[in-house]
This record gives structure tokens, sequence and C-alpha cells, in this order.
């Protein structure tokens, strides 16, 4: 009998999801050095909240993570590590805090030796340190967490630090050649810790003495020398050689950065061969762009926060952005969210007919660590598989009851599935929930319906009477046909390049649905309108092109 698990592993192997494509390259790596547990690591920089990106960083991590445990069948042991750089020292004051005047008092210091201005936690580090770990938890990645103050402080990084320090000159030799005149003339990788303000300083080095462990500096405003050991957190490292320290002193085996850091990870990994260790694997992921194809800035805020998302839809939509074409950018802003939540939906409804080898090219395999749940399709009275219903679908309904209550668009799914209920459908019932306020924020605001013309107006009339004769249990499909049937006829919706179109049954063109959306409701597109006048309702569909042709959607100078 064959091992499902090898079989899979199998598959997995010749598999061109980018996933399967990093955990490849480990795989290699693991095959070199006999290894028998590979370490993943994310970074953070705790001088802020948890955001976006960082969901980001952690999802994909979390993805390769998976892969590669497939493809070795579960042989190797992973670790995945949350790293937080809160030895950083605070170089200013965040804009989203109270209490500012009492961190501005600590400018400089570590972040776990910095106040915390909520009150909450011995310092501002640990603070966020916490709202990190919160934040991983709520989505429920699995990790293990590093403070780079205990891992400095407690001596685990001691041994790395001291060999950093004997190879002092080879670091300067890679790093002073990417900095500019003015910042090489007094550049040193270490950066002692103040004794008495606590301040992280960055001064040049008087002496490095190699056989004492410690270097040498001078206070730039006092001129008084001081004696400082690498070890026990009494200094650290500049960023980039931290990174290389740190990848060295771990053996971190995969980690991924942002393509704005393609030439920090070449010169800390130049750094690490200095240290006789090894660069970690990883790739560089593109970043986000806002809606005017600008890069998102924290500082800016010309993006989304992970709260906005979150208000607006589920976090698989979020993950499912994530695992789309990480190496592409890609547009981030709320236009986005109903479009990447219909994607994943159409994802999850396409996985249980796929076989097991195309199962692993799904997006949603990876988002659900290989366990995907089942799709949910809202049952019709009549039977059969019943319809999976989409989050335009549902903006639609909400356009066309003019509501903000869920209760209403429950309403619609009632009348389609008597049966249908929050309890019986979870994730619809919480899609319905987003889908209201996404309408009432953006679609509202936004909604320009247009007049027929004299074409038009008679298709639509015509539309109306045939759905009339349809019975009251017609299908999504039925009247999808009935769609074509009243457009094909017509020349301007006449498509005889469609496949499968001949001279005598023409396909039809966008340009049809495209009115009937432009026209109904004041959007340029959406989802399959059979599907729509389904759950809408027959005698629902046939009012709501009665009130379009009557004008009562078009806005008057009165108005």
């Amino acid at each position: 009998m064959t091992d499902p698990a090898s079989e899979l592993a199998q598959f997995a192997k010749t598999s061109n999801a980018w996933p399967f494509e990093e955990a490849k390259k480990l795989v290699a790596r693991v095959e070199r050095t006999g290894q028998k547990q590979v370490l993943f690591e994310t970074g953070y920089g705790p001088s802020g909240l948890p955001h976006i990106g960082t969901f980001g960083e952690v999802a994909r991590t979390t993805m390769v993570r998976h892969a590669f445990e497939t493809l070795t069948g579960g042989q190797i042991a992973t670790r995945l590590l949350a790293f937080s750089d809160d030895l950083d020292g605070l170089r200013k004051v965040p804009d989203n805090i109270p209490n500012k005047e009492l961190v501005a008092a600590h400018l400089g210091k570590p972040l776990t030796e910095v106040p915390d201005p909520f009150g909450k936690y011995p310092s501002f580090g640990e603070h966020n340190n916490a709202r990190l770990r919160s934040f991983l938890d709520h989505f429920g990645f699995k990790y293990e967490f590093g403070s780079s103050t205990e891992y400095y402080t407690s001596g685990r990084f001691d041994a790395t630090l001291l060999k950093m320090l004997a190879r002092y000159d080879a670091v300067q030799k890679i790093m002073l050649p990417s900095l500019r005149a003015e910042r090489a003339s007094t550049y040193s990788p270490f950066l002692p810790i103040h004794p008495r303000t606590r301040i992280v300083m960055q001064v040049a080095l008087d002496e490095v003495d190699v056989a004492r462990g410690l270097i040498a500096w001078r206070d730039p405003d006092t001129g008084e020398r001081f004696e400082t050991p690498v070890t026990g957190g009494a200094c650290k490292l500049q960023w980039k050689p931290d990174w290389a320290m740190r990848w060295c002193a771990l053996g971190v085996d995969y980690e991924m950065a942002g393509k704005d850091l393609i030439d920090s990870v070449k010169l800390s990994g130049a750094i690490v061969r200095a240290l006789d260790g090894a660069p970690p694997e990883g790739f560089n992921y593109e970043l986000f762009l806002d809606e005017n194809s600008q890069k998102i800035s924290k500082s800016k805020g010309n993006g989304i926060t992970i709260e906005q998302w979150l208000t607006y839809a589920s976090p698989e939509s979020l993950a499912f952005f994530m695992y789309w074409k990480p190496r592409e950018a890609k547009k981030l802003y709320f236009d986005v969210i109903p479009r990447a939540v219909d994607e994943y939906l159409a994802f999850l409804d396409a996985y249980p007919r796929q076989d097991a080898k195309n199962r692993l090219g799904n997006a949603v395999w990876h988002i659900h660590s290989g366990e995907p749940p089942a799709p949910e399709f809202i049952a019709h009275e009549a039977g059969g598989k019943g319809t999976a219903i989409s989050f335009a679908m549902l903006l639609n309904l909400a356009a066309v009851a003019n509501s903000e209550d869920p209760a209403v668009l429950w309403g619609f799914v009632r009348r389609y599935a008597p049966a249908a209920s929050p309890e019986k459908y979870p994730r619809l019932d919480k899609m319905i929930g987003y889908a209201v306020l996404y309408f009432r924020d953006f679609v509202k605001p936004k909604k320009v319906y247009r007049a027929a013309d004299e074409v038009e107006r008679a298709a639509l009339e015509q539309l109306s009477d045939a759905l009339a004769a349809l019975p009251a249990e017609a299908s999504a499909e039925d009247i999808q046909t009935l769609l074509y049937d009243i457009a094909r006829p017509i020349p301007r919706y006449q498509n005889f390049s469609a496949k499968g179109a001949t001279p005598e049954r023409p396909g039809v063109s966008n340009d049809w649905f495209n009115m009937l959306y432009q026209v109904l409701l004041g959007e340029d597109r959406g989802p399959r309108f059979g599907s729509f006048a389904a759950l809408y309702g027959l005698d629902n569909t046939r009012a709501l092109i009665a009130d379009a042709l009557a004008g009562k959607f078009l806005k008057t100078d009165a108005a």
C-alpha cells in the first residue's frame, strides 16, 4: 500500500508553486550539510506595531516551511523564529502613541529601556513584543519568539560577537565601500551602549582589543574614554552586521526579505562568509504599491493597514493576496479586497475537484497548510449542488437593497434557500458582515447609474418578459442561458470570435453583461448575472429593471 505522505512528497517534487520552488532550495541545502533541523526566521523592528508587511512575511515563510515539510515527509525538524530587534535604539517618537513626552526623554536608548507610553509593560519594546506575539497568535502561526535584548544579555551571541571582533578588518572591508565617505570615516559595526546614559552610541572606535574582547571609544560630548566588552549585551551591532551575526550564531537556514533589501542581503551574506558561516536561503519579494503606483510607506500612511483589511474581509483573503505572485509588485488598497476575496473562494471551490498533484498548485493548499476547509454552497430548495455566493454578489445585493443591515442580505439568501442560516453557513455569515461594511464605505458613495438607450431599453424589456415566463424556482444556469438567448440576436452584442461561435449562432460579448450592471446596479461589472438574479429573485429583478427604465436611479439636477 502506498504511503500517502510519500506519494504527496513525490508530487511536491514536480510542483512549480513558488513555496515548493523555495523549499527545494532548502532540500538541496540539507542534502549538502546533512543537518537534521532547519531554522526559518522572520525579523521585526519593534519601534512600531505589527503591520500588514509583518503578516505577509510570516505567512509566506510559513508556506515555505510547510512545503519543505511536505517535500521531506516530515523527516527533517523545522522551527520558525520570529525575532524582535528590541535592543535597537529608539530613533524617533512614533506618531500613534500616547505620552510622547515620556518617550521623547529616552530617545536613543534600547527599546527595552524606553518606558511604555501605554503603561502596561516594563518597556516600550516589551509592549510592542507582546503586541507582535498576540498578532501572530491571532492568526494561528506556529513560531518561537526571540528577543535581541535577551539573546545579547544572556550571552547567546557572545561567541559570534568575539569572532566578529577578531574579523573586524574583514567586516569593515565589506561594509565601508557601501557607505558615504562621511559616514565611512567614523563607521564601526559595534555600537557600545553608554554605561551612564544608556544611549546606543554610533561612534568611531579608539581601539579594537581582540585579546580582551572589548572596544574603546570616547563620549563625543565629554571626551571621556570608555572600554566596553562586546559580549553580555554591553554593546550591539549595526543592523547589517547584526543580521549577519544572527544568521551565523543561530544557524538560520531561510529568511526572505523585501526587494528594497537586496543590497543589504548581499552585504550581510558576505559578512556571514567572513565569519566562516553560510548565508540562509531566501528570496526577495516585491513591495506593495498604493492606488497611484507609489511605494507604500508607513510614514506616509498611503497604504492599507491589516486592521482595515480585516474590517472588510477575512484573514484567508489576505493570506491569498500574500500568496499570489509575491515577486510581482501589487497595488494594495481598498479596491483590491473584493477581488482577493472572490479569487480565494474560486480556488477553494476548485480544490475538491482537483487530483492530489494539482491540489499542490492551488493557493488554498498553501494558505491552509494542506487542509483547506470545504467550500460553502447554498443549497436551493429544489436540490442540486447549490450556489457559491461571491463577495461581489453580496455587494450587489446590498446595492439593490440599499441596505447596510446583514439581516436584509440574509433575507435574500433565505428566499433562495429557506433552510439557510448563519449557524449552517458561518463563513457566509461573516462575509455578509464584511460586505455590508464595504458597501457602506466604498461602493455606495461611488455608484453611478446610466440611462439605457433605445436598443438597451428594448433588450431589457424583452428580458423582463422572459423572466416572467420562467418558473419561480429557475436555477442560476437557467437564467444565465436565458440572458444569452436574449442577447444573441442583437447585433450590438454578437461576438463571432467567441469559442464555438458560428454565423448562425454567434457568441455574446461582455458589453451585454456590462450594460446590465451599469444600468441596473450602477457598477461597471459584476458576478454572473444569472446567479445574482436567482438569489435576488425573479420578481425583484423584474422590478429592478422597471425602476431602471423609469429613471429612478438617475441623478437629476434637483438631486
